[in-house]
C-alpha cells in the first residue's frame, strides 16, 4: 500500500505514519491540499493528515478538505505527543548555548518560548516550513553556531546532536492524526479506543436547531468528544457542525441519532467510525 503523508521527512506527520505503517511504502506530499488531490486521483491509496493541535487548535486545511470535497473515509486516528528538541551541529556541541540563530516551525518556536527567551535571549529566531526543513539547514552549515527545534527523527536523520531534551513548554502537548483510505484495514496494534465523526449542516433559521441535534445524542448517552463549527463558505452565519462521538458505528443508537437529527431538518454525513491509537513510551499502544 502507497500511503502518502504531509512532508517533508523527518517531520511528526512522517513519525505518526512510520508508528502505523513501519514497512508500507511511504510518500511526502508539500502541502495538505497537494495530498488531497493524491489520494482523489489514486497516486497513494491512503493519506495521513494532521487534523488537530492541543495546543494551535484544529488544523483548517484538513477541516476544510473534508468539508468540501469528497475524500475516502477516516479509518484510522493516532494521537502523537510532541516532544520538541533543541539540536546543532556535532562540530558545535561545545557552543550550543551561544547559538546565533534557532531554526524552526512556527508552531515549534512557539511552543518553546520558555526556552528561546530565557537561555537562548541573544539567539534569533527564524521560521521554516517545517523543523525538518529547520534541521537540514543546521546540516548544511557545521561550521556555524546554528540550532534547530526539531523531533528525534529529524536529528537521527539529519546526523545533529541532541543538546537539551523535550523543550517543549508543556508536556500534554498532543497531535492527532487521520488516516483516510478506501482500504480495510487490520492493524496489528491494540487500540486505545473508538470514535466515529459526523458532519452536520443544521436547518436555516431555526430556533435551538442545534440544541434539538445535540439532544439526539444526550438522551442515547452517546458522548460527544468535539464539536467544531466551520464556516460552510456560502456566506456568514452559514456553518457546519463536525462532531466526534466516542462510539463506533453500531446498529440502533447512532443510525436513530443520525434519523433523527435528518428528521429535524439537518443534513448529516458519516465521516468514518475508526479505532483511535496513542503513542505512549515510544510505542502504538492502548
Amino acid at each position: 500500500m502507497r500511503v502518502g503523508f504531509l512532508g517533508p521527512e523527518a517531520t511528526f506527520t512522517h513519525e505518526a505514519v512510520t508508528r502505523l505503517f513501519p514497512d508500507e511504502t511511504l510518500e511526502p506530499f508539500q502541502t495538505i491540499p497537494e495530498g488531497v488531490q493524491w489520494i482523489q486521483s489514486g497516486r497513494t491509496d491512503a493519506c495521513l493528515l494532521p487534523l488537530e493541535n492541543a495546543l494551535e487548535g484544529s488544523v483548517s486545511m484538513t477541516m476544510d478538505a473534508l468539508i468540501h470535497e469528497e475524500l475516502p473515509p477516516i479509518r484510522t486516528e493516532i494521537v502523537l505527543p510532541i516532544r520538541q528538541q533543541l539540536m546543532v551541529h556535532p562540530l558545535q556541541i561545545g557552543n550550543w548555548q551561544e547559538v546565533t540563530k534557532v531554526f524552526s516551525h512556527p508552531h515549534a518556536i512557539h511552543q518553546c518560548r520558555s526556552l528561546l527567551y530565557s537561555q537562548l535571549t541573544g539567539a534569533v529566531k527564524i521560521e521554516t516550513t517545517s523543523t525538518a526543513a529547520a534541521a537540514k539547514i543546521v546540516k548544511e552549515h557545521p561550521n556555524r553556531c546554528y540550532g534547530a527545534i526539531a523531533n528525534q527523527l529529524a536529528a537521527a536523520q539529519y546526523g545533529l546532536t541532541i543538546v537539551k531534551q523535550d523543550v517543549q513548554d508543556y508536556t500534554s502537548n498532543e497531535t492527532r492524526f487521520i488516516l483516510l483510505t478506501n482500504e480495510e484495514l487490520a492493524l496489528q496494534q491494540k487500540a486505545d479506543g473508538e470514535k466515529t465523526t459526523l458532519l452536520v449542516w443544521l436547518p436555516t433559521n431555526e430556533p435551538g436547531a442545534l440544541h434539538k441535534a445535540l439532544s439526539c445524542f444526550a438522551w442515547r448517552n452517546l458522548g460527544l468528544s468535539k464539536i467544531e463549527s466551520r464556516p460552510t463558505k456560502t456566506g456568514l452565519g452559514s456553518y457546519v457542525f463536525l462532531m466526534d462521538v466516542t462510539k463506533p458505528m453500531d446498529d440502533v443508537l447512532l443510525p436513530g441519532a443520525i434519523q433523527e437529527m435528518e428528521s429535524l431538518g439537518c443534513t448529516v454525513k458519516l465521516l468514518g467510525s475508526y479505532p483511535v491509537y496513542k503513542v505512549k513510551n515510544n510505542i502504538v499502544c492502548a
